[in-house]
């Protein structure tokens, strides 16, 4: 965790001395004034939403909004987690210990009574290997109807997409290869929405390509 490149909004948040001072992250719920990472405030979720605050680092919002996310939510633009300021959202696709090892798991035991995670929808719980920081103006919120029947959010026609794996930038073939491993949960969801679901899958598959890095050595040239 680089701290030497942390964004000025940032470096306001708290610190958890137990893991080297890393920045505790605005959404992150608390139990008995220690943070739980792995649980959001649904208090901090609706003021993101209604106020555009920053999921990370709780100030407002300007124009350009940075989502941090996975591949298989860049190619359905649907997430659970509102946006970011844009350089909030790359420091944590950078740093993130889950997002940026891609041998990290969840840990799913000893969560806090009271404390979920957002499961809204039918999310992945798998560690995609790569970050994607989504970069739009736009989103709306709207409600799951399978699944956790919760808020989620589509993200708007993007400016850019940035790739992260590992600190650096991703490579097409590592983005590709996330893809697809994750495809067949990601049809297998369509399957329970029906026929015109699995047709849409297959048109957002296709218009997601354009937003993949466009080969190694072009991502190599950004790091």
């Amino acid at each position: 965790m680089d701290l030497s490149t942390l964004p000025l909004r940032m470096k306001k948040l708290p610190r958890d001395d137990r893991f080297h001072g890393a920045p505790i992250p605005w959404f992150v719920a608390w139990e008995n004034g220690i943070p739980e990472f792995r649980a959001l405030s649904r208090e901090k979720y609706r003021q993101a939403i209604k106020l555009r605050l920053c999921w990370v680092c709780g100030e407002p919002l300007g124009k350009w909004l940075g989502f941090v996310t996975g591949p298989m939510c860049v190619i359905t633009r649907t997430t659970s987690e509102p946006p970011c300021h844009v350089d909030c959202a790359t420091w944590s696709a950078q740093n993130c210990p889950f997002l940026s090892n891609p041998q990290m798991v969840r840990r799913q035991e000893d969560v806090p009574e009271g404390f979920v995670e957002n499961v809204s929808g039918l999310g992945l719980t798998r560690n995609p290997g790569v970050a994607a920081v989504f970069v739009t103006r736009s989103f709306e919120q709207f409600t799951a109807q399978i699944g956790g029947k919760g808020p989620l959010i589509t993200m708007g026609e993007p400016d850019h997409v940035d790739w992260w794996r590992e600190g650096r930038h991703a490579t097409r073939a590592e983005v590709q290869e996330s893809i697809d491993s994750g495809l067949p949960a990601l049809l297998e969801t369509a399957r329970l929405e029906g026929k015109f679901a699995i047709e849409a899958l297959g048109k957002t598959l296709e218009r997601g390509q354009r937003w993949l890095p466009a080969d190694a050595a072009v991502a190599a040239s950004h790091a």
